[in-house]
């Protein structure tokens, strides 16, 4: 055993907390080391004074002092402790306001008929009208926005009409769903669900 591990042992043995394995080992340096052996008695004494010394009472009130002397706590922001805690949810709310922002900027500054669908040949477009001809059909999802849709013929997927109108002869024949979108809002809606369902196997 050398000089640094005795130190810690000779305070341990001192408080009556020294196992008796390691007991012995520092009794033998203690024996062959002088300069640890004058530090055990220095501390010895030190610890018999304190132990002497008469015990002092304290005042119950002693601990309200105390803490009506210290400045008030600072009232927690419950808000923010909560931001800092949830880090992802923040992040998703930040994402979601910035999407939210660039679909309405975009809805209000697309004036312009579009048309889009994977099998347009089939489509007739007279101004801000598309037309499905009778006994014509398109293949898959059509998306008529800031026009009229008229549908004489067959779609074989669904029908989305982003703020315009849809009008379906009675010959007509859509295999899926015909969404209309109005407002802002709605669209909105549509475009989240519609960037889900692209970054989604």
């Amino acid at each position: 055993m050398n000089c640094k591990e005795a130190l810690p042992l000779i305070h341990e043995y001192l408080d009556g907390d020294l196992p008796k394995s390691e007991a012995l080992p520092l009794k033998e340096h203690l024996i062959a080391c002088q300069a640890c052996h004058n530090t055990f008695k220095q501390l010895e004494k030190t610890d018999a004074l304190v132990r002497m010394l008469p015990s002092i009472s304290v005042p119950d009130t002693l601990t309200a002092q105390i803490m009506s002397g210290l400045p008030p706590m600072k009232k927690k922001n419950t808000w923010t402790d909560w931001i800092r805690r949830h880090p992802a949810v923040s992040v998703a709310v930040v994402f979601g306001t910035v999407m939210f922002g660039s679909f309405i900027s975009m809805w209000d500054d697309d004036q312009n008929l579009m048309v889009q669908g994977s099998n347009l040949q089939d489509v007739v477009i007279q101004g801000d009208t598309v037309i499905v001809p009778q006994g014509h059909t398109v293949n898959g999802d059509l998306v008529v926005k800031r026009g009229e849709l008229k549908v004489e013929g067959d779609v074989t997927g669904n029908v989305v009409v982003i703020d315009g109108s849809v009008n379906l002869a009675s010959t007509a024949h859509i295999a899926g769903e015909v969404k209309q979108v109005d407002e802002a809002l709605s669209w909105v809606w549509y475009k989240l669900g519609e960037f889900v369902g692209k970054i989604t196997p």
